[in-house]
């Protein structure tokens, strides 16, 4: 049966990110995919220069009014990044509300990109929208330690405990809606050394008599010395598309998520360091993500990162 998704992302002209990042994947593996652009830029801004357009609330609107009058706004996924705009996003959490009036198997898969290490990539004003109106919406969130941290301070007026960072921040994301929760990356220190990343994962079901049990699950991710755009982007693409074949096992979907990341990531840098030359940096034109040439390891992904079941 066919299964689509509306993608609201960014997009750009040359190399990989936002929509550009998730639509090919996604399509590779068998999903029909709606795009909204949120931006369209020449380049991701990494590069020295780029240029493009941004979209408003009242023209993603418009867009969505399109749809709509054709009879077309069906559903079975919603895949929302990066996002600086508070009307804009709310005008998303408008839209999936009614799209899940209209199909309420409807999955909502929410990166909510807002910063990293300590720094904010947008605007405070937008995260207790994340807190108060996404969160709730979503059914699969994807923040990395930083994000979640700061969607639980603006709850409970409290930092988190690093000594239980799995019990508190995914549990009480739970408690706020989605019932999968994957913090992409930790400060959790990996007992393979500080050349690994660890990432947690969280998943609630509902048994057969009406009870609720959850599946937790680590997995320790070699790092690679360069800076990559549009990897989450690319993760929350294959998030949406391995639970949605493996609904129950968060442990195989991750697995399959973060190994296609690893063969495109090492692909990636192999060609760039070839175009630099020995000795020098890529450039970021370089190391936009090798993502046509992994078409069959998106298809068929070798496992090469165990998850731990907890």
């Amino acid at each position: 049966m066919e299964c689509r998704v509306l993608s609201v992302q960014s997009h750009v002209v040359r190399g990989y990110v936002g929509n550009k990042s998730a639509t090919f994947p996604l399509q590779v593996l068998g999903f029909e995919v709606d795009s909204i652009n949120s931006v369209q830029f020449s380049n991701h801004t990494g590069y020295a220069h780029w240029k493009g357009q941004v979209l408003t609330a009242d023209e993603l609107n418009v867009l969505y009014e399109g749809i709509k009058l054709n009879n077309v706004n069906h559903y079975d996924y919603v895949l929302t990044g990066y996002t600086r705009d508070t009307s804009f996003l709310e005008t998303v959490v408008d839209i999936v509300q009614e799209l899940k009036r209209l199909n309420p198997k409807l999955v909502y898969v929410c990166d909510p990109v807002m910063g990293d290490q300590g720094s904010m990539y947008v605007p405070e004003n937008i995260l207790p929208v994340y807190r108060d109106k996404v969160v709730a919406v979503a059914d699969i969130l994807t923040p990395n330690q930083f994000e979640a941290e700061m969607v639980l301070i603006l709850t409970d007026g409290e930092d988190v405990d690093e000594g239980s960072l799995l019990a508190q921040v995914m549990d009480l994301l739970h408690q706020m809606g989605p019932d999968m929760v994957v913090l992409t990356s930790t400060d959790l220190i990996s007992p393979h050394g500080d050349q690994f990343l660890v990432a947690l994962g969280s998943q609630k079901m509902v048994r057969a008599d009406g009870t609720t049990s959850t599946q937790k699950i680590r997995m320790e991710m070699p790092k690679v010395d360069a800076v990559f755009v549009g990897t989450g982007d690319l993760f929350a693409a294959m998030l949406l598309a391995w639970t949605h074949h493996h609904p129950k096992d968060l442990k195989a979907a991750c697995e399959k998520t973060v190994s296609v990341l690893h063969h495109v990531i090492k692909r990636t840098i192999t060609y760039a360091n070839k175009m630099a030359g020995p000795g020098k940096r890529p450039s970021p034109a370089q190391l936009e993500l090798r993502m046509v040439q992994s078409k069959k390891d998106i298809e068929y992904p070798a496992i090469v990162v165990e998850a731990i079941v907890l």
